[in-house]
């Protein structure tokens, strides 16, 4: 049998063209068209997206409360001015990996995140002017955990 190494290159490949695997369902070499290959990873990689639906918020007033949407989540803070206390409340269904991030333009002294019935585990009691922060939801055991 050639070995790969002596095998004449090509410079472009098309999906019908053959590549050698070794199939462990088989226990021996065989071949695979590129468009098997391409599919199955398709069928297999978890590209990271950004599918956010952003949310704005402009509070006028000290002690503002924002219930955030359900899903990926990124919440666009623009308090009027700096404030002394304010909430933002999590959505009430989340699915697992569902992810809500903030960004905040004015500071909050106190910063409550309400779980909306779910544990929060690190998230943020103050902001800083421009501070952002992000929060994953855990679906087994029901928290919402900072991650960034």
């Amino acid at each position: 049998m050639t070995q790969i190494n002596q095998l004449t290159a090509v410079d472009e490949v098309v999906a019908g063209d053959l590549m050698p695997i070794w199939s462990t369902s088989n226990g021996s070499a065989r071949k695979a068209a590129l468009s098997v290959l391409l599919a199955y990873i398709q069928d297999n990689i978890d590209l990271a997206t950004d599918d956010f639906t952003t949310q704005f918020s402009a509070p006028s007033a000290t002690g503002f409360s924002v219930t955030v949407a359900d899903g990926d989540t990124w919440l666009v803070l623009t308090p009027v001015a700096g404030y002394a206390a304010g909430t933002i409340v999590l959505p009430a269904t989340p699915a697992d990996r569902d992810e809500f991030l903030c960004n905040c333009t004015q500071s909050v002294t106190t910063l409550t995140i309400d779980g909306n019935g779910k544990t929060v585990t690190g998230a943020p009691t103050t902001l800083a002017a421009n501070a952002y922060f992000r929060l994953r939801y855990e679906g087994v055991t029901g928290t919402w955990y900072r991650v960034g």
